[in-house]
């Protein structure tokens, strides 16, 4: 964190960038989000609570990085981040890394976040 204060000193976005890095060094699964959203066939398991996610339900795609590359990870249930990731506090960074979904798109799942605040051992 010291050498990210140093170099992004002067940087218009640097409270941004460090909220970020100590929300993933706080919450280790954090950096595995790579996005949201809804599932097209309603095949996927949850990989927080095993049951499929639901056809056209939202859900946090995952992905792993390993030997110099990323790879898919499967998927969270929106409802289910809690329990997966140690916190409520991830939709600036699935936010971040949904950039394919429409305004619209962004504004529902933002709703849907929001509304969804289910506890962590369901």
């Amino acid at each position: 964190m010291q050498v990210a204060r140093e170099c992004f000193d002067d940087h218009p976005e640097r409270e941004a960038l460090e909220r970020a890095a100590r929300s993933s060094l706080a919450h280790r699964r954090i950096p595995r989000i790579d996005g949201a959203e809804r599932s097209p066939s309603g095949q996927a398991k949850c990989r927080s609570c095993g049951q499929s996610v639901v056809r056209g339900s939202w859900r946090i795609r995952l992905v792993h990085f390993q030997d110099g590359r990323f790879s898919p990870g499967g998927y969270v249930h929106l409802a289910c981040r809690k329990a997966y990731f140690e916190t409520h506090e991830i939709l600036d960074q699935i936010l971040h890394f949904s950039s394919d979904l429409s305004d619209d798109d962004r504004r529902e799942l933002a709703r849907a976040y929001a509304e969804d605040q289910r506890p962590a051992d369901v």
